[in-house]
């Protein structure tokens, strides 16, 4: 229904969605996605994944602590003594991050893992433990994303995670690789052995999930752990999470419009425009979703 040459700006998730992408240029749209803005400081107040993502692992954490059937904080009463939730997170990108402040706000003992080694100080700073694992390879790409890494990191990385796990109440996975599906950190022999009443959020679901038996858009109950698989968890805070978006988009296209005439003038060298880029004239000009990438 859209007309040839209109401007199309939104997040449009396009690596999943390539047909989607190829019909943009089939119908002569300029798209534009906004889960590809650089991760630069230039571009910091359009980044629509972190504002998302930021409301998304605080809510992460509120559910998870509705789930659990015990309190978080360290409670010490006349009655005894009741102990704080040990809360585990499976990446500590923004949404992890916000997960591990929200958990330690709630007074829980909080510990992280990530793979690339560089987040630990900020791990810490937030009143966490670091879970490491040593790298002989890098683990970030040049955007500071999290990437793929080798089979023997893997097998590391697996018996780490085990171990954590089996001593957390609660755990909340938000573990994704830009373009690709989900890691796989949480398996179900893993689950199993667990502590019955603990509690596991997967944020990455809708990527194919972290843990082994999430369920998409369901909550569901294995090996006597509630297993929570949210929907595209921004929108349960909807009020929130499309302020922060509506202002995401206003900034890219304060990039676009004239402050003297209002007149719209992409400019198309700008590095963030460029790397926002999926279709144009007709073509597919993304370098990750050309036809022959």
């Amino acid at each position: 229904m859209m007309k040839e040459g209109a401007l199309l700006i939104g997040l449009l998730n396009p690596f999943p969605n390539r047909d989607q992408v190829a019909d943009y240029a089939k119908r002569k749209l300029v798209a534009l996605s906004m889960e590809l803005v650089p991760r630069i400081s230039r571009a910091q107040a359009m980044d629509a994944l972190s504002s998302q993502s930021n409301l998304a692992g605080y809510k992460a954490v509120i559910d998870a602590a509705s789930a659990f059937g015990r309190v978080f904080p360290m409670m010490m009463t006349a009655a005894g003594t009741v102990a704080p939730a040990k809360v585990l997170v499976l990446g500590a990108g923004v949404a992890g991050l916000q997960a591990i402040a929200t958990a330690r706000r709630l007074g829980a003992v909080v510990s992280a893992f990530d793979v690339r080694p560089a987040v630990k100080q900020e791990v810490e700073s937030l009143g966490a433990s670091f879970v490491e694992v040593e790298a002989e390879e890098e683990a970030a790409t040049a955007g500071g994303y999290a990437k793929e890494m080798s089979e023997d990191y893997k097998r590391r990385q697996s018996e780490a995670i085990h171990q954590a796990l089996v001593k957390s109440d609660v755990v909340v996975t938000t573990a994704l690789i830009p373009g690709r599906p989900a890691p796989l950190l949480i398996t179900a022999a893993m689950v199993a052995d667990m502590k019955p009443g603990s509690v596991i959020v997967d944020m990455a679901v809708e990527s194919g999930g972290n843990c082994e038996l999430s369920e998409y858009g369901a909550t569901v109950e294995k090996h006597g752990v509630t297993i929570l698989g949210p929907a595209n968890l921004p929108a349960s805070l909807a009020a929130a999470t499309s302020g922060l978006y509506a202002r995401n988009l206003l900034n890219v296209l304060g990039l676009m419009i004239d402050q003297e005439n209002g007149a719209l003038e992409v400019p198309w060298d700008d590095e963030i425009i460029a790397g926002m880029l999926l279709t144009r004239d007709g073509a597919v000009v993304h370098p990750r979703l050309r036809p022959e990438a």
